[in-house]
This record gives structure tokens, C-alpha cells and sequence, in this order.
């Protein structure tokens, strides 16, 4: 298997699968837990404090982050879209643009006081390891190694809070529907088991928790950028009954305009382009308008003749 730097995963077994991996290292990228990431134990347990001490304000101090406009740089709510959700779903969030940090930290909530440098550092962390990480994805699919290297560093950051309270009636909740992520890489931080991936025959996974490592999901820009050879990971959130679930969704993407399809020396007669092209904006106006548990946005972008 190709490494990664000093990077080493550990995979997720996935016992319900038939099907053999076809390549290790897809496998890898496709669904893992990665540990020597680099980021060091205090930032991350920092990081958590910090965003426990947030959700543990009144929540009149939080409504005023409250926007069902989805492109606001900072955003406070519940659920994922009121004016558009036809079932709300058991969790409060904090989001904020988070590259470059300069760019942002100052709008990012002033209470907790120590919020912006704790959560900034964790954020600048991750978003070196995406750069890492996506630098071997290019590699492994016969791209140069910075094939997107100048739209990474012009690309954005988005850091989702999560903070999914202790829920009554578990069996009859979620804390958010089946989806995808619509960016190049999603590092998520959980600090507790609660994350599930649906796997090729269509069951759902539970994801384990490992104390220290991070889940490494691939977004919809990476499954059309290599033509559908990686494909984006459908997953959910469940919720318990005993406790509360604190996760730190980083969702990487190309810069808001940028349009992404399939590299050129992955399409080809046998191979033809699978999808059309989109950006980050195409896809905030489409979650905007549209109820995403009953249509993926990367189903839109499939070719319908292949």
C-alpha cells in the first residue's frame, strides 16, 4: 500500500461486504480512521473544551448566529435546514469559514473567550493534513502530485460543530439524514461512536471510536474529479440516550466558484466523463432550495446516457 508520509490508518472491517478491495490504498481513502496524523493530543482535546463550553452557553447567546442563509461565514442552528426540512433532526451546530483563518476568526464567536484560538489552531491542523491527503489521492490516481495544489490553497474551509444532545427515544431519531459531502475530503473528530457509512451492498456500518484518530471521508468533488473511479461516502448520524456526541466536521472543498470535473487523462473513449462540472456555489444554491434525504446533489451532475 502507498503511504501517505508518516501517515498510518486503520481501516474500518467492513463484514458485510462481499466484494474483495480491488486496491488497498482506495480502501484506505475510501473509509478509514487515520492515527499519526500529526496533530498533536492538546490541540484536539482543546479544541473539544472549547466547543463544549460553546453549546454550554444560553442559548441567547447563540441565536444571534442563528441564518437559514447558507452562505453567512458563521452560522448557529439545529437540524440542517428549517425552511426546507421535512423531518428536524437531533442536533445543534456551530459552522464557520475557516480558510484562510485570517480571513474569518474574527467573526467566529467572542464567548467562549478562548473559542477562536483553540478551534483556529485545530482548523489550521486539518488543514495541512487535507493538503497531505489529497497530494496521495492525486498520486494514486496517476495525477501528478499537485494536480490541485494551487486550488487547495485557494480553496475553502468550512468547520462543523456538532454537538448532538442525549435523545429520549434514540430508535426514532437521527442526528442527521443519509447524505454525502459535497467537498474534495471531510476530517471528522468524533468523541464517541455514533458515525455510520453505508457500504457497496446498501447496509449501514457503525464506525468505531478510536481515541486519537480521525475519519477520513472522500466529498463529491473527488468522486467526479476522478471520473467516478473513488466515489463519495453516503453516511448518517445516530444519536443515543445516555450521553451527548461532540464531532468537528472539516469539509474541504475547491474555492466557491471553481468548477471541478472529471481530469482529462482519466476520461477517454472507453472512459467517457461521467458527470457534468460544479462548484461550491452551485452547491449551496441547490441544498438551498432542495430537501437533501430525497435527492443526493451529486445525482444531478451523472450523466444519464452512461
Amino acid at each position: 500500500m502507498k503511504k501517505t508520509k508518516s501517515l498510518v490508518s486503520v481501516f474500518i472491517e467492513d463484514k458485510t461486504s462481499r466484494e474483495p478491495c480491488e486496491d488497498a490504498y482506495l480502501h484506505f481513502l475510501h473509509r478509514c480512521q487515520v492515527i499519526n496524523h500529526g496533530i498533536s493530543s492538546a490541540v484536539v482535546k482543546d479544541a473539544q473544551d472549547s466547543a463544549t463550553r460553546f453549546f454550554d452557553l444560553p442559548a441567547d447567546e447563540k441565536m444571534h448566529l442563528v441564518s437559514d442563509n447558507f452562505q453567512e461565514p458563521v452560522r448557529y442552528g439545529t437540524s440542517i435546514n428549517h425552511s426546507t426540512d421535512r423531518v428536524h433532526y437531533w442536533r445543534d451546530f456551530i459552522k464557520h469559514y475557516s480558510h484562510p483563518l485570517s480571513n474569518w476568526i474574527n467573526l467566529w464567536p467572542s464567548n467562549p473567550p478562548c473559542y477562536k484560538e483553540k478551534v483556529g489552531k485545530y482548523a489550521e491542523a486539518t488543514h495541512v493534513l487535507h493538503k497531505q491527503l489529497i497530494e496521495a489521492i492525486s498520486e494514486s490516481l496517476g495525477l501528478e502530485k499537485n494536480y490541485l495544489q494551487e486550488e487547495i490553497e485557494e480553496g475553502s474551509q468550512v468547520m462543523a460543530v456538532n454537538c448532538y444532545p442525549a435523545c429520549p427515544e434514540p430508535e426514532i431519531a437521527l442526528g442527521m439524514p443519509p447524505h454525502s459531502d459535497y467537498g474534495s475530503l471531510t476530517i471528522l473528530l468524533q468523541s464517541s461512536e455514533g458515525l455510520q457509512i453505508k457500504d457497496c451492498n446498501n447496509n449501514w456500518v457503525c464506525v468505531p471510536y478510536i481515541e486519537g484518530a480521525l475519519i477520513v471521508q472522500l466529498g463529491d468533488q473527488v468522486e467526479v474529479m476522478s471520473n467516478g473511479i473513488y466515489k463519495s461516502v453516503v453516511h448518517r448520524v445516530t444519536v443515543n440516550k445516555d450521553y451527548k456526541r461532540l464531532s468537528f466536521a472539516s469539509l474541504h472543498s475547491l474555492p466557491m466558484h471553481k468548477k471541478i470535473s472529471p481530469a482529462t487523462q482519466l476520461v477517454n473513449e472507453n472512459k467517457p466523463a461521467a458527470y457534468g462540472e460544479f462548484s461550491f456555489n452551485d452547491f449551496l444554491d441547490y441544498i438551498s432550495r432542495n430537501d437533501i434525504t430525497q435527492k443526493r446533489f451529486i445525482d444531478t451532475l451523472r450523466k444519464k446516457n452512461l
